[in-house]
C-alpha cells in the first residue's frame, strides 16, 4: 500500500504547487497611493461655449457589479434584468457651471435620483435640455435636466430598453423623446443553463466562403436566438417632457434610430431573421424605414441580407446600398453608398465607390453625387456647393481628401490631399464643424468661403497642434495659430469663427490637463476649469522621450521615466521595465515618426507600468515597436526579427544613457502587447522577466487573420507557426507571468489561449504563473481585480527582476 500513498502524497503535493487559492490581494503603499484616487471629472459643453456640464464617474467598477446576471449573444452583453449592457460605464453626479459670469461656479444639479447610475446622455436639440438614463437594479428610466433650473426630473418608470443601444432620441421640438420600451409581445426568457435541449445544434454551408475573425458571445443554439429575440424585442413610444406616453410604433427588433436634420422624418432600422451562429447582431438581416415624425410609413429605403460572406480582406464590404445616412445642411435628404468592384478588394477597378442621394419621398434610385477611388469613408457637408468627401485604402495605408459640388457632377472633384495616413507629420488636421439651424453639424466657413483645419501638430521638432485657414476657392493655406508651449501640451478641441477664440486644453507632466479659452486677437486664456493633480507624488519625476536607432537605421523612440528620486549625478544603475505594443507599418518613414509628448501629464492608470517608479524602476513606456513590410513585403513575413531588434535598440539606447542594470530589465504588454512579450522571451535573451496581459499566443487559433494579418492560415502557414509562441514554447527560458480575464470578448484572444499556452509552458519546465480573473473582460473593469493584478505584477518583478539572481 505504501506506494500507492506516496504517489498520492506526491500528487497533492503537486497540485499544492500547482494550484493557489487566495483571495484578493492589493499592492504595496507605493502603488496603492497611486490606484486609489479620485478621478476628476468629464466635461462637456454646448455648442454655444455658454454651459459647462461636469459628469463624475467612480474610476472603477466593483466585482459584485460585474458579478450581476449577464446574456452575452449576438456579440452583446446584456443585463437581462435591467435591460441594458451588462458593462456599461456609469456617472454617479453633475454638476453645471455657467461661462457667462465671472464668479461662475460649480452648481450641483438637484433632483438627481438617489444612488445615480446614469448613461446615454443627450443634449436636446435647443440645447435647454439634458436627457440621461438612470439604471435602477430592476431597469432603466428615463430622466431630464432642465437647464436653466440646474434640476432633473424622472419622466418614466424603469421601462425602457436600453440592450442594442439607441435608447433615446430627441424630437426636433425639444418637447419630446423617442424611447424604446420593453416590448409588452416579450416571452419569458430560456434559462439556457437548465433547459433540455431538444436536439443538436447544426451549422450547413453550401460551399461559399465565411473567412470571419474568431468573433466572441455569438448565438450558439436555438435558445440564445430565443433571449436575444426578447431582449431586442422593443415599442417605440414618444415621452414628452410632463411623462405623457404615446405609443408610436409596434413591437419589432429597433437597432438605430435617426431623425432628418429638419425633424420632419425618421429613419429606422430593424433586425429580421435569420440569426447567424457565427457573426454579431450588426451583421443580422436588417431593414430600414422611412416614417413622418407622427409615426406613418412612408418608404423602405434598404433590406440588407444576413452577412456571413464576404470577399477577403480589410477592404471588403457587401454589395448594394450601406452607410445610408440623413445629409446634414439638407431638411430631409438621404444619402448612401455603392460599391463599384462589388465590394471585393482584389477587382481592378478605376472608382472603388459611388456615393447617391436620394430626395423624399425616398423611393426608387438616388442620383450619382459622387465616385471615390479608394473605399469610401466619409462626407463633411457645407452647402448646395460645397463638401468635403474622404475615402481610404488600408493596404496601401492611403486616404485621399475630395472638394466637390454635390449639385452639379460635371465639376469634377479635386483631391486637395493624398497621403499615407500613417504618416502623422504630414497630416492636414480635422477641418471644424458647427450647428447649422437644423442643429446639425456641417462645414465650418467665414464670409470669404475659407475653411479651419484643426491639427495635432507633430514633427520630428516636438508636438505644436496648430490652427489653418484654408481657402476653398484658391487652396492656399494660411497658418492662423500654432501652439508654441515647449513644456506644456495645448492641445485644441474648436476653433469659434465668430468669436476668434479657441477651446483648449493644457498640461504638463505636473499640471494636470484643465480647459481654457484663448482669444486669437490677443493670444489671452481665460481659465475654465481648476482639477488638481491626484498623483502628488510623481509631480517631480524626471520624463523624457529619447530618440534612439535600430540595427537596420530606423528611427525609434520612448517615453523614459526615472524613479521618484533618482540622482541623476549619481546615475545608479536601476531596474527598467520596458512596455510596448508593436504596430505595422507599409513605409519606414512612417514608422519613424514620434507622436509621444514628453509634456503630457503623468498619469498612471490600471494597465500603466507608470507606478513602479514608485518602487525603484526605471520605465521605458510607449517604446516604438514598428513591424514593417514595404512595397509587395508585409510586415509580419520577419515579424520576429524585427521585434528583437526594436526591444535590443531600447534597451542599448538606455544602458548608453547610465541609468539601468541591463540584466535586469523585464517587459510587458496587453493583448497584442502580450504576444509581443511571449515572441521576445522566446526568442532572445533579452529579459529578466515578461508580464503577459490577456494575450493570444497560438495563431491558428485564429486562421482567417489577426491584428492586421490579412493572409489566412492556409495561404501563409509559415507566418501563423512562426509567429506563435505556442508553437515555441519549448525555447522559453524566461519567468512569465500570464493573466486573463475569464470573460475576454474580444476577437480572438479567448481564456483558452492563456490556459493552454500555460498547460504548454508548464508541460515544458517553464517558471510561469496564470492568473485568471473572474468576470472580467479584455480590459479589466473591477476594482479588487486591478488590485489584485497589481499585486501579482509587483510580486513578480520584485522576485525576477530587481532581485534577480
Amino acid at each position: 500500500m505504501k506506494p500507492i500513498i506516496y504517489a498520492f502524497l506526491f500528487l497533492f503535493i503537486i497540485r499544492i504547487n500547482a494550484q493557489e487559492n487566495i483571495t484578493y490581494q492589493k499592492p504595496s503603499k507605493e502603488i496603492l497611493d497611486l490606484v486609489d484616487v479620485p478621478l476628476a471629472p468629464s466635461v462637456l459643453m454646448d455648442d454655444a461655449k455658454s454651459v459647462m456640464v461636469f459628469l463624475y464617474r467612480d474610476a472603477f467598477k466593483t466585482i459584485a457589479e460585474l458579478s450581476e446576471d449577464e446574456l452575452r449573444l449576438g456579440g452583446l452583453r446584456i443585463n437581462p434584468i435591467t435591460n441594458i449592457g451588462s458593462r456599461t460605464n456609469y456617472y454617479n453626479n453633475i454638476k453645471l457651471k455657467s461661462l457667462g459670469s465671472k464668479k461662475a461656479e460649480l452648481i450641483q444639479v438637484s433632483g438627481l435620483p438617489k444612488n445615480p447610475r446614469i448613461a446615454n446622455i443627450s443634449w436636446s436639440p435647443d440645447q435647454k435640455k439634458i436627457a440621461f438614463t438612470h439604471t435602477t437594479t430592476n431597469g432603466v428610466e428615463l430622466w431630464v435636466i432642465d437647464i436653466a433650473t440646474v434640476s432633473a426630473k424622472k419622466l418614466t418608470e424603469a421601462n425602457i430598453n436600453a440592450n442594442l443601444r439607441d435608447a433615446i432620441n430627441w424630437f426636433k421640438d425639444s418637447e419630446s423623446i423617442l424611447v424604446k420600451i420593453i416590448s409588452n409581445d416579450r416571452k419569458e426568457l430560456i434559462n439556457t443553463a437548465e433547459a433540455i435541449p431538444e436536439g443538436p445544434t447544426i451549422s450547413v454551408n453550401d460551399g461559399k466562403k465565411a473567412q470571419n475573425r474568431t468573433y466572441q458571445d455569438l448565438i450558439k443554439n436555438a435558445n440564445d436566438e430565443h433571449n436575444f429575440e426578447q431582449l431586442a424585442l422593443s415599442e417605440l413610444h414618444k415621452i414628452s417632457l410632463n411623462g405623457t406616453s404615446l405609443k408610436w410604433l409596434e413591437s419589432a427588433m429597433y437597432k438605430s434610430i435617426s431623425f432628418s436634420p429638419d425633424g420632419n422624418y425618421v429613419m429606422v432600422s430593424t433586425i429580421e431573421k435569420p440569426f447567424s451562429y457565427i457573426v454579431n447582431y450588426n451583421r443580422f438581416p436588417s431593414k430600414t424605414k422611412i416614417y413622418t415624425k407622427n409615426g406613418m410609413e412612408v418608404a423602405t429605403v434598404l433590406e440588407s441580407p444576413l452577412l456571413e460572406e464576404l470577399p477577403k480582406g480589410f477592404m471588403a464590404t457587401k454589395k448594394g446600398r450601406r452607410n445610408i445616412s440623413w445629409r446634414s445642411d439638407k431638411p430631409a435628404t438621404l444619402i448612401y453608398v455603392e460599391a463599384l468592384d462589388e465590394g471585393d478588394p482584389k477587382k481592378q477597378v478605376e472608382y472603388r465607390d459611388e456615393v447617391f442621394q436620394l430626395e423624399a419621398p425616398f423611393t426608387g434610385n438616388g442620383k450619382s453625387i459622387l465616385k471615390t477611388i479608394n473605399r469610401y469613408s466619409g462626407i463633411q457637408w457645407a452647402n448646395d456647393n460645397t463638401a468635403i468627401a474622404y475615402d481610404r485604402w488600408w493596404n496601401t495605408r492611403n486616404t485621399k481628401i475630395y472638394i466637390f459640388n454635390p449639385s452639379d457632377t460635371t465639376q469634377k472633384p479635386e483631391i486637395i490631399e493624398d497621403r499615407n495616413y500613417q504618416d502623422v507629420y504630414s497630416d492636414p488636421g480635422s477641418f471644424v464643424s458647427k450647428r447649422n439651424e437644423f442643429g446639425s453639424y456641417v462645414l465650418a466657413l467665414d464670409k470669404s468661403n475659407n475653411a479651419y483645419l484643426i491639427g495635432d501638430g507633430y514633427s520630428d521638432d516636438g508636438q505644436f497642434p496648430f490652427v489653418d485657414k484654408f481657402n476653398l476657392n484658391t487652396k492656399k493655406k494660411q497658418r492662423i495659430y500654432q501652439s508654441t508651449y515647449t513644456d506644456k501640451l495645448e492641445e485644441i478641441y474648436n476653433y469659434d469663427i465668430d468669436k476668434n477664440q479657441l477651446l483648449v486644453r493644457i498640461e504638463s507632466p505636473s499640471e494636470y490637463p484643465n480647459y481654457y479659452f484663448r482669444k486669437l486677437r490677443n493670444k489671452k486664456l481665460t481659465q475654465l476649469t481648476s482639477f488638481e493633480n491626484p498623483f502628488k507624488a510623481l509631480q517631480d519625476v524626471h520624463k523624457e522621450i529619447i530618440n534612439y536607432k535600430r540595427e537596420d537605421g530606423l528611427d525609434l523612440s520612448g517615453t523614459l521615466y526615472l524613479p521618484v528620486g533618482y540622482d541623476m549625478d549619481k546615475k545608479e544603475k536601476m531596474p527598467m521595465i520596458l512596455w510596448a505594443y508593436p504596430r505595422e507599418y507599409k513605409d519606414k518613414s512612417s514608422a519613424s515618426q514620434n507622436t509621444s509628448n514628453s509634456n503630457e501629464f503623468i498619469s498612471p492608470y490600471w494597465g500603466s507600468p507608470i507606478y513602479w517608479v514608485n518602487k525603484g524602476y526605471v520605465v521605458l513606456d510607449k517604446a516604438a515597436f514598428p513591424i514593417v513590410g514595404e512595397g509587395d513585403e508585409q510586415p509580419n513575413d520577419t515579424f520576429r526579427e524585427q521585434l528583437v531588434a526594436n526591444a535590443k535598440a531600447a534597451i542599448d539606447a538606455v544602458d548608453k544613457l547610465g541609468y539601468i542594470d541591463r540584466n535586469r530589465v523585464g517587459v510587458g504588454g496587453h493583448s497584442y502587447g502580450a504576444f509581443m512579450v511571449a515572441n521576445l522571451l522566446s526568442h532572445s535573451n533579452l529579459f529578466a522577466a515578461g508580464i503577459a496581459r490577456s494575450g493570444a499566443y497560438n495563431r491558428t487559433l485564429t486562421p482567417f487573420g489577426f491584428q492586421s494579418e490579412e493572409r489566412n492560415y492556409w495561404e501563409a502557414p509559415e507566418v501563423y507557426y512562426t509567429m506563435s509562441p505556442f508553437m515555441h514554447a519549448e525555447k522559453m527560458k524566461t519567468p512569465l507571468l500570464l493573466t486573463h480575464g475569464v470573460a475576454d470578448n474580444n476577437s480572438g484572444t479567448y481564456p483558452l489561449q492563456s490556459e493552454r499556452y500555460f498547460n504548454a509552458l508548464k508541460g515544458l519546465g517553464a517558471t510561469v504563473r496564470l492568473v485568471m480573473f473572474p468576470k472580467e473582460s479584455h480590459g479589466y473593469r473591477a476594482k479588487e481585480s486591478i488590485l489584485h493584478l497589481l499585486w501579482e505584477q509587483d510580486q513578480w518583478l520584485e522576485k525576477y527582476v530587481k532581485n534577480k539572481k
